[in-house]
Order: C-alpha cells, then structure tokens, then sequence
C-alpha cells in the first residue's frame, strides 16, 4: 500500500476545468495501474467539493480519507498555457487543502502495513498543513520508506518546509527550476552534480530524481549517477502533470529495486505520453495498459 496526502483541487483551463493537485494526479495514476493507494486530503463544503466527491466515488476512491471543511473553500488553480503548453499556476490561498487534520483515520493508516508515503510541498504551506504532515511522517515504522516530490509554487513554499521534508524523506524528486532554487537558498555555489551531493550525504537521501525537462532526466544514489535523454515529443497537448506521471512510475521502481535504467526509461515514456493528452489525468483507461502490460511481463520482478 502507498499513502498519499495532500491537496486535491480543480485546475481551472481557459476553457475547461480538471480534477488535479499532485498527491491527487500521483494517486490516480496508481491506481488505474493497479498498485494499492489510499489518498488523504481536504476539500470544502461547497459545490466544487460536491462535485470531488462524485468524481472519487467514480473513480474508486475510499471517500472516508476526504476531509471535509466548512470554514474554507475547495482548492482551485488558475492555469495559463503558453505557445508550447507549459503551464503558469496562480493557486488560491487558504483553502480546505491548508487545514488537513491529523484525525483518527490517519492515525489508523499510519500504523498500517504501507509501504511508502507521498507528500509534497505546498499541502505544507499553512502552518497547519506543515505540521499535519510531519506528523504523519514522524509517525510512520521504521519500514516505511517515503517520498518527497519538491514540486515548489511561487509563494507556496518556505526553508523550513523544505528542510523538514528533506531530513524524512528516502527519496525526493524535483526538476532542474527546482534545484536551482534550492542552490539559492543555501548560498551553494558549486555545480548541480556537487549540489545533489550535498543534499544526498547531508540528509541521508537513498536516491534524488532530477528532471530536465526537454533535457533528459537523471537519477543519483551517493555513489552512483544515471542519465537518460528525452527524444523529441510529437503532437504536445500540454505538460500539466507530467512532473507527477514521472514520479508514479518512480515510486513502483523504486518500491520494486528496479535498476535504475529501467526506473529512467519507463518513467520517461510515462510522463511523456501525459503530455500528449489534455490535463493531468487520462479520461480513457486504456491509457494505462502499456503500463499494466510491462508491469504483468518484467516489471515487477526484484532484482
């Protein structure tokens, strides 16, 4: 079982609006290819969680891991595309998402046989939400591993958040935007590679995923550097959540001690497929075959 927390909201198109939110979008993605997920997040009592809770009931989702606030709104994101369909996120504030409790439902979960925890960033921002889920995570047995996808909004993120997350993570995925950041915020002025060093020594990280976008994407053990090139992608939609689609098919690797080539590749093709559809989500569930297909094949076999 993975346990995902975290925001769940609508991203708002020009013209249309999808179901989204990273834990969400990761969630979703395990789901529909078969691995044991239980989401955990925060909605409002108000249409727009109305209509969530149609959506995960459709979807398969336990409905009693869904929050409901009736002090603050549902989570909404306002996104602009560009001429190559890379989005621009204005995330409302102060929203269900922020006020996630620690309740008896979670505390139950956490004490369960799971075997890897996501959690991001900006279900962090609150103070509230910050110490949600460091409680959730301090909490987990010693066998559970746990993932933090970095995944920074403008606003959205503090030094503090960051730390914290870093000291409980096993593994952190974050983009080249992202580590560029990072790199700021400590005043770090080596390379990337002696950067993700740094962060693999100093807060003992088992593997950091870096994606480049257009440029590849690599993966980092303390003693070991792994690189894959992106081939050119046809036909683009948008890029909205294909940051997520990666980081799905990197838990299953990392959770079945796939080699690192093989974690590489599949996510890759994972994340590139995404943005060949419109949104962060798949409305067709064949999407998912090729990778049940490999996953009932190979891919499922520890190495």
């Amino acid at each position: 079982m993975i346990l995902a927390i975290g925001e769940i909201l609508f991203d708002i198109f020009p013209k249309y609006k999808r179901l989204g939110g990273a834990p969400f979008n990761f969630a979703f993605h395990l789901k529909n290819i078969g691995i044991p997920v239980c989401f955990i997040s925060r909605i409002g009592n108000d249409t727009e969680g109305g209509e969530i809770v149609k959506q995960l009931k459709k979807y398969g989702f336990e409905i009693k891991n869904i929050q409901i606030d009736d002090k603050h709104r549902t989570g909404k994101v306002i996104v602009r595309l560009d001429g190559k369909g890379v989005p621009d996120f204005d995330i409302l504030p102060d929203v269900a998402y922020d006020y996630i409790e620690f309740d008896s439902e979670i505390a139950s979960l956490v004490n369960e046989n799971i075997k890897l925890i996501y959690f991001g960033s900006l279900s962090q921002r609150s103070e509230h939400g910050f110490k949600t889920i460091q409680r959730v995570l301090s909490r987990r047995h010693p066998a559970t591993s746990s993932l933090y996808d970095v995944n920074l909004r403008p606003n959205c993120f503090s030094m503090p958040v960051i730390t914290e997350s870093l000291k409980q993570c096993d593994v952190v995925k974050l983009n080249d935007e992202e580590l560029r950041i990072l790199k700021e915020m400590v005043s770090f002025k080596k390379s990337d590679r002696a950067f993700t060093e740094y962060l693999l020594v100093r807060y003992d990280i088992k593997m950091l995923s870096l994606t480049r976008g257009g440029n590849g994407s690599e993966l980092f053990t303390v003693d070991q550097h792994y690189r894959i090139k992106s081939s050119p992608l046809e036909h683009i939609a948008d890029t909205v959540g294909a940051g997520d689609a990666y980081t799905a098919v990197l838990s299953i690797g990392y959770m079945n001690n796939w080699p690192p080539e093989r974690i590489l590749d599949q996510a890759t093709d994972f994340a590139a497929r995404i943005c060949r559809q419109k949104g962060a989500i798949p409305a067709d569930p064949k999407f998912y075959n090729p990778m049940i297909n490999f996953l009932k094949g190979n891919g499922n076999e520890k190495q």
